[in-house]
Formats: structure tokens, sequence, C-alpha cells
């Protein structure tokens, strides 16, 4: 799941993720493959590969679980899928704008999950086109406070073409254009300062502001769509306040 408000919902998501962690070891594990199937099984050269064997370690994903998906994915060992990357469009109640990125070997499985999900949540799939113009791909990178501070983070990568630093309390979120991601996530690397995941994100250009109903209901369609193993990535353009968030973190 990933928005504006992607890191302020961090605690309200965080049992539903850890409920799921199998789920989320499989979606991860599918990056990893995909990475090493279109750019080589070399994370060295292959930067999108290097992101997502470090995303699945920080999400605690064994070893050798990476070493075989980079392995099927370079095709040393057999049990690799064609995997095909299908964007599905449409809103949660309330209008907000929700965009839904599979990967899948089945387009008609992830079709069917992707629709039912929809319609049992309260919204409704939209046509190709409808939803995907309100959003553009930007590269995101999250780094962890530490000593840092956001002058210091904004001396390395703004020349790099880093368009926004936000505080999103124990995190950094950058925002680029996906044009500058690899050269942002290099300069981070040359600078010597870790970071917690780097991507590239469907970001929304206007946000929908949401009360607690409408926080739940969007919730509640995105959480049914995450329980598909073929989801990869769930975006939306509403954004939530931190009264918001805490009331739904009493819920919890």
């Amino acid at each position: 799941m990933a928005g504006h408000s992607k890191w302020a919902t961090t605690k309200h998501k965080k049992a539903a993720i850890d409920a799921k962690r199998g789920k989320l070891f499989a979606k991860l594990i599918k990056n990893i493959e995909v990475a090493a199937r279109t750019g080589g099984g070399d994370p060295s050269g292959n930067p999108t590969l290097f992101d997502a064997i470090q995303k699945a370690k920080k999400t605690s994903v064994p070893n050798d679980n990476i070493e075989r998906a980079v392995k099927r994915g370079a095709g040393l060992i057999d049990g690799g899928a064609d995997y095909q990357t299908i964007m599905y469009e449409g809103y949660a109640p309330g209008g907000v704008a929700v965009l839904v990125e599979c990967l899948t070997d089945n387009k008609n499985r992830s079709a069917a999950d992707v629709r039912v999900a929809f319609s049992r949540s309260g919204g409704q799939m939209a046509d190709p086109g409808s939803v995907a113009y309100m959003f553009s791909r930007k590269g995101q990178i999250i780094v962890p406070k530490g000593d840092l501070t956001e002058d210091d983070l904004m001396l390395v990568v703004l020349d790099a073409g880093a368009e926004e630093i936000s505080d999103q309390g124990d995190v950094f979120e950058i925002l680029c254009d996906a044009t500058d991601f690899i050269a942002v996530r290099d300069a981070l690397k040359e600078a010597e300062i870790e970071y917690d995941s780097a991507e590239s994100i469907w970001y929304p250009a206007t946000e929908i502001e949401v009360d607690a109903d409408g926080a739940r209901k969007v919730f509640k369609l995105i959480d049914a769509l995450e329980d598909s193993d073929d989801v990869q990535n769930v975006y939306a353009n509403f954004d939530a306040s931190d009264e918001v968030m805490a009331e739904l973190d009493a819920d919890a």
C-alpha cells in the first residue's frame, strides 16, 4: 500500500502486515525474480535487483530464499514463472482514486481477484486511463533518521534531482522524478547514507482528505486487494490527518 500517508499509516497497518508476513515474503521474492530476469542476476550491475534484495533483507526474508529467487530469475535454476505487470484502476468509497499494480502469470486470475475486492469493499473498478492520469511516476527513497537532519540530506540529494524531502516521523521520505531515481539513490550510496527502501511508485497529483470513517473504508479495500498474491502495490490519492490516524490506531 502506498500513498501520501504511507508512512503515517504504518503503525495502523503493522498488525495486518505481520499477520500476512508469508504473503509479504512471497511478493518480495517475486520482485527479486522479475528484476533478475529483466536486468540480470548481478546486483552490482542491476540497481532494481539491488534494491529489491535490500528491501527483502530489511523485511527479514531468509537469504536462501533471496538467492534462489535471483537464480530462478537469471535462469540458473528451473522454476521461474513468466510474470507480467498489469495495472487496474478504480475508486474506493468516497471517490478516492485507486491504482492496483499486479505482477502475475495468470491475467484472468488477477482480474477476478481485483474485481471481487472492489465489489466486496464498496468500491468500483474503472476503465483504463480514467484514474491513471491522476498519478505520475516518481522515485521514492525512505531514509531512517538516525543522526541525520533534513538539511544534511538535502545537501546530498538536491543536486542529484531530489524534488521533495518530508519528515515522516522516524524516517525521511525523498521524492524525485523517475528519471532521476538512480542518480539520487547513487548520491546516497556515495555519501554512505543507508536507506530502508528505494523504489518507483505512482504518486498522486492531488489528494482527497478523508475522515476516520472514510479512512476505514479505504483501508478495507486496500486490505482486500492486498490479500491477492498477484497484487504487488496499491496506490490511492487519499490523505488522512494525524488525528484521523490516531482514531484508527485506537480501533486496533
